[in-house]
């Protein structure tokens, strides 16, 4: 398909995604308004305050989870609308659904009988997750949202990442997200700081896209499911941005706009388990490709 990058994707878009992927791919590279994003976010909402219907489309049913409020919390970020009742209507849900130490379970035991991913189990007692606790707490500090809840969520997220030596990918993004919202800016930067290190010494990133095939992949996770530089570091801000050489991440950037497929879209990296999960996520994966290269000042017109 002739085009540039974005207009390649734009077809990509209105060929495929939910209508929710289209009113934030409208809103983010043609100029639209916010309140269409708002809209469509609103059909996932829940009377308890938290959002299902397979926002996350790796959960699918109707039943509000943390995973699927933790998207919707990025989405209303993205479009600068990420404080007033809403937050605090999710935040609600974030205390009803909170384990014994504050946190967040990645799975809620609601998700029983319901379809999911197989690699995202559902217990019924089940722990905390820095996983989906750490997003979650340094997206509402950075937006200087204050909720009770937050305060012990967030003393549960210092301990989880002063206790990480052994991680995975995702564990770690996750760190760095709250990392990069937490208020104690001195403390957050040290521990990324030995973050990196690990990341480094653990060889949890590709720093040679030509050389992939040489990077372990993590327990548990899809063959060929790597993760790279601009995975940590979306944002040119992130303290994640500092692990990396410029030569490493402009290597990982261009290996991104490379991913770039004949469709327009970009794929998915992990585990497609069910027909209708990647037809929905690859918009998703789309729209974040697209606002990381352009964060790092790549052309996409």
């Amino acid at each position: 398909m002739a085009g540039t990058p974005l207009a390649r994707a734009e077809h990509f878009i209105w060929l495929t995604a939910r209508v929710l992927e289209q009113r934030r791919f409208a809103y983010h590279f043609l100029g639209a308004d916010a309140e269409p994003v708002e809209a469509a976010l609103s059909a996932y909402l829940n009377a308890d305050g938290g959002y299902g219907h397979a926002l996350d489309p790796d959960l699918r049913g109707p039943v509000s989870q943390p995973l699927h409020s933790a998207h919707a919390l990025r989405v209303l970020d993205s479009i600068g609308r990420c404080g007033g009742l809403r937050v605090e209507r999710i935040c609600r849900y974030f205390t009803d659904v909170a384990t014994e130490e504050g946190a967040l379970p990645a799975i809620h035991p609601s998700q029983r009988g319901y379809p999911s991913a197989p690699f995202i189990p559902v217990v019924d007692d089940p722990p905390s997750e820095l996983l989906a606790t750490g997003p979650v707490v340094g997206l509402l500090h950075r937006n200087q949202v204050w909720h009770a809840w937050l305060f012990r969520a967030t003393d549960f997220c210092w301990a989880a990442v002063d206790a990480l030596e052994k991680s995975h990918p995702y564990e770690i993004e996750a760190a760095v997200a709250f990392l990069d919202g937490a208020p104690d800016r001195a403390r957050a930067e040290a521990a990324a700081d030995r973050l990196g290190r690990l990341v480094r010494e653990q060889r949890l990133v590709v720093l040679d896209p030509a050389r992939q095939d040489s990077y372990p992949v993590a327990q548990g996770y899809a063959p060929g499911e790597r993760h790279f530089p601009y995975d940590y570091a979306r944002l040119p801000g992130s303290l994640a941005r500092r692990w990396f050489t410029d030569e490493e991440m402009e290597r990982s950037l261009d290996h991104l706009a490379s991913e770039q497929q004949r469709d327009g879209g970009w794929p998915i990296r992990w585990r497609e388990w069910a027909p209708g999960t990647a037809l929905e996520s690859r918009p998703i994966v789309t729209i974040e490709a697209l606002r990381t290269l352009r964060a790092h000042g790549r052309a996409l017109r």
